[in-house]
């Protein structure tokens, strides 16, 4: 009977401990604990660029799709000072990053001939090499675009990078041992004035590291042994998107085609709603957002424009009997200057009816959204010069119909490569090319109708008539 209760009371002394171990352990993961690892995935955000925003939400999108990768690694943000605290927050308990904050390293070479001031603190990068907690970390830009996922690269050497170009390797994606000597070093060549041909930590890095195109090509061993040295990634790690638009496919052969990499022209990247369909990954890249921070944050600023724009249309349609009377009215000058200026204000209205938009659209919204917002308010505007001038509205919106003809042409999932596709866009621009042109005289020539109509302006050569001409006697 004693040994019963002994084994009861053991019991449930075991199942007491057991529910503590849960709890503690759900608690840990409720409050966003994670496993510290001895190889992180890094990135750096800064403050002082127009793009911050755009960059802050692109940093935030990889690192989920990072997480979704379910890889064996830390993931690190190195933050300057300036960035805020709503950000650092959101990036430590909704992305689970561990942000690092740091003071912004001062640039020497910002009065270069050559210098890209866009480029100022990216100097920051060189903060990587100051984790001394990892083994290993594989540092990241901010454009870089997930396929599958690369925790081999933590198995490579005290450096490794890919060379998109030939001969100089990129620094969006590298591999690198900290070593806080290596850091310190590398402020002091900062201090000295290391060559730098860009001014930026692309050029820096290259030149601290000049003998790695003469260093072998990393493959990772089978067994998991962690490499000494330097040496070159395959392209599959590090592949510009531009290798995509030849076959409309990848077909990179050295190494997994793993991560895609967007270096070209800065207003090209993924997260623009305007690069689709000229960048067709860009809803790849879109998608990854929806699935992890959606689109909450810009929908009211969307719904607020919708709206302004019917107001606009409604507006001006309701105004047009009384709206070009406030346009056309009487001067002193002469009839002639006066119409040339109206001209003028007609054409100029036209074209920003289809500009004004771009700009007002947030610029990381989804490409289906934005084009869809761009063309409703590309229409709602041209409304204003049509019915203020008299103007047809069919001309007017020939421009309207090119562009989204371009989208759908841009768009075509058939053609069987980048090249087909290029001299599908601009066979399809020759043929609208007389169009536009028709569609031009047509304005001008109803803007001169209007502008010799009675009701606004007396013809050219005709005089004032008499004040009472028309009264009956």
């Amino acid at each position: 009977m004693a040994w019963s209760e002994k084994a009861k009371k053991l019991g449930l002394l075991s199942f007491v401990w057991l529910a503590s171990v849960v709890v503690s352990e759900a608690s840990a993961f409720r409050s966003g604990e994670s496993r510290h690892y001895r190889k992180a995935y890094a990135t750096m955000m800064y403050m002082g660029t127009p793009r911050d925003y755009e960059f802050y939400v692109a940093t935030r999108v990889m690192l989920r799709s990072l997480a979704k990768l379910n890889v064996q690694a830390d993931l690190v943000v190195i933050a300057s000072l300036e960035v805020p605290l709503h950000w650092v927050q959101a990036l430590e308990q909704e992305d689970g990053a561990k942000v690092v904050r740091v003071e912004n390293l001062n640039n020497p070479y910002k009065n270069q001939a050559n210098f890209d001031r866009r480029f100022k603190l990216t100097l920051n990068k060189l903060y990587a090499w100051s984790l001394v907690d990892y083994d290993r970390v594989v540092m990241l830009d901010s454009d870089n675009l997930f396929l599958q996922k690369t925790d081999e690269l933590f198995q490579c050497g005290q450096f490794c990078a890919a060379f998109i170009n030939p001969c100089i390797f990129h620094t969006g994606l590298f591999v690198l041992q900290p070593s806080m000597d290596v850091f310190k070093n590398m402020l002091h060549e900062l201090e000295i004035g290391r060559h730098n041909p860009d001014g930026a930590d692309q050029g820096f890095i290259g030149s601290y590291f000049p003998d790695l195109l003469d260093q072998p090509m990393f493959h990772p061993p089978l067994n998991g042994t962690i490499l000494d040295g330097t040496y070159r990634l395959p392209l599959g790690y590090q592949m510009d998107a531009s290798y995509y638009y030849l076959r409309l496919r990848w077909s990179v052969p050295c190494g997994p085609n793993s991560v895609i990499t967007f270096p070209g022209a800065p207003w090209l990247k993924p997260w623009y709603w305007w690069s689709w369909p000229v960048l067709p990954l860009g809803l790849q890249w879109h998608e990854q957002r929806r699935q992890t921070l959606g689109y909450a944050a810009e929908m009211p600023l969307v719904l607020i424009q919708s709206i302004f724009y019917l107001g606009i249309m409604a507006m001006t349609r309701l105004a047009r009997p009384t709206l070009s009377k406030l346009c056309y009215r009487r001067a002193d000058k002469s009839i002639s200057f006066i119409q040339i200026g109206l001209k003028l204000v007609a054409i100029w209205s036209i074209l920003a009816a289809y500009v004004v938009p771009f700009f007002l659209i947030p610029h990381t919204i989804h490409p289906l959204l934005g084009w869809i917002l761009y063309l409703f308010g590309a229409f709602a505007l041209t409304s204003i010069a049509v019915n203020a001038f008299l103007l047809p509205m069919l001309p007017v919106l020939v421009p309207w119909l090119g562009i989204f003809g371009v989208l759908l042409v841009m768009a075509c999932p058939w053609y069987p490569d980048g090249v087909v596709r290029a001299l599908a866009v601009f066979g399809y621009a020759f043929c609208c090319a007389p169009v536009v042109w028709i569609s031009l005289v047509k304005v001008m020539s109803c803007l001169q109708v209007s502008l010799e109509r009675e009701a606004f302006l007396p013809r050219l050569g005709e005089s004032t008539s008499p004040p009472g001409f028309n009264k009956l006697y």
